[in-house]
């Protein structure tokens, strides 16, 4: 097997949620040592958040608070023991990299913090991740990326004119900040092989997601404009929306952008006659009678399955695409080709699909094999194969309640038997 890009790095993973253990995955699945550090007493959210496995509650049965923790190793910890700071120190010591995700000052106060951190490994690279960062009049704000988008202005731009601001499922503002730092710890790493010095990195989650805005805010500060909902509309397509098929609940994406694309989109449909109406013979017409355009389209595409429609329509070079559910995903060809859900068996929940990273790297191919942690299921191999702790001191920190197990986990995620 090809060496991975990121092997031999070794990474403190303290960070819980989304970003900071995505960073984690990401570096974890091309070579990297991860551990993931949490606490049976307080685990992370995630861990609580459905789909469960057969519907039952467990701290170790959530797919949610797996999906971001392939190729880990699970340790738990109590950081706020204190005989933990000793163990987090050991944990500094071996590191490269340490990621903290918690609102600022937290790290701090349990007197782990970069400072800290660096007065013990004097080269390490320390990224903390968080929604404001880690100055600024704002920067104690806490929460999650659902707050996060919202102060970023993706609320106010998502759902429809006429009603409230919408709550983006997937915290979009997440998965933009994980590239961002991913990025940015990529060049503390090339930077720290070529010098010997380590960093700090300060990211904020809330302006990672802002950037994504730019045409926006730079339409408003030039034209005056601000962004308003606008549903499934955009300003330069019509027609520009999802469009029912046949079967239950299945749609289709349709996006025009050109007249040529208009043309051929007319010649799919067989050239039906209200398609030489004179309100749809330009861009502005279209635009002007779009609720009327998109109830004729739907008359068209309900007749059709939704695959069918959208080889045909790609076949004549107009943009669509099938809206699939998650079943769909797993079935769709391409992403079997290139593997992009890996089976691995959880010691919880069983045989799961992971996610491969969504790009391949020809010469360090990623390589997964090991499932998403149970917590602290490497306990052993951490404290004593990483950290040099003996039998005899494994079990002063358990009973001392530094290593935390299943009789700390709260009642609310035990698993029913």
């Amino acid at each position: 097997m090809a060496k991975q890009i990121f092997e031999g790095i070794k990474v403190a993973d303290f960070s819980w949620v989304g970003v900071g253990p995505l960073v984690g995955r990401e570096l974890a699945e091309h070579g990297a040592t991860v551990i993931r550090i949490e606490s049976h007493r307080r685990p992370d959210p995630l861990r609580a958040n459905a789909p469960m496995r057969d519907g039952k509650a467990g701290i170790d049965r959530s797919a949610f608070g797996a999906a971001y923790n392939t190729q880990k190793l699970g340790m738990s910890l109590d950081l706020t023991r204190p005989r933990a700071r000793e163990v987090a120190r050991r944990l500094f010591a071996w590191a490269d990299v340490a990621l903290d995700g918690f609102t600022p000052g937290t790290m701090k106060k349990l007197g782990l913090d970069y400072e800290e951190a660096k007065k013990v490994k004097p080269n390490i690279i320390y990224c903390s991740t968080c929604q404001m960062g880690q100055q600024g009049p704002l920067a104690t704000f806490g929460g999650y990326g659902a707050f996060g988008v919202a102060y970023a202005g993706f609320s106010y731009i998502t759902g429809w004119p006429d009603r409230e601001p919408n709550y983006l499922f997937n915290n979009h503002g997440d998965f933009v900040a994980t590239w961002y730092l991913s990025i940015a710890l990529i060049g503390a790493l090339v930077y720290r092989h070529q010098t010997g010095k380590g960093m700090f990195l300060d990211q904020a989650q809330v302006e990672g997601g802002a950037t994504f805005l730019g045409p926006l805010a730079l339409d408003c500060v030039v034209n005056g404009r601000i962004a308003q909902r606008v549903g499934n509309y955009d300003p330069y397509a019509a027609p520009h929306a999802a469009y029912p098929c046949l079967g239950d609940d299945r749609w289709i994406n349709i996006t025009v952008s050109t007249e040529a694309e208009w043309q051929a989109f007319c010649r799919v449909m067989g050239e039906p006659g209200w398609a030489k109406d004179p309100r749809f013979a330009t861009a502005r017409g279209r635009k002007e009678h779009e609720e009327e355009l998109d109830r004729l389209i739907g008359e068209w595409t309900k007749d059709y399955h939704e695959f069918e429609a959208m080889a045909r329509l790609q076949a004549s070079g107009v943009p669509a695409g099938v809206v699939e559910t998650s079943e769909d995903l797993f079935n769709d060809p391409q992403l079997k080709h290139r593997q992009h859900f890996r089976f691995l068996q959880h010691k919880a929940i069983g045989r799961m699909a992971c996610h491969a990273p969504a790009y391949i790297l020809s010469k360090t191919p990623n390589y997964i094999w090991k499932a998403p942690n149970c917590l602290g299921e490497d306990n052993e191999y951490v404290y004593k194969q990483l950290l040099g702790y003996s039998d005899d001191e494994v079990a002063d920190l358990l009973i001392d309640g530094v290593i935390t197990t299943e009789t700390d986990v709260p009642d609310f995620l035990r698993e029913k038997k």
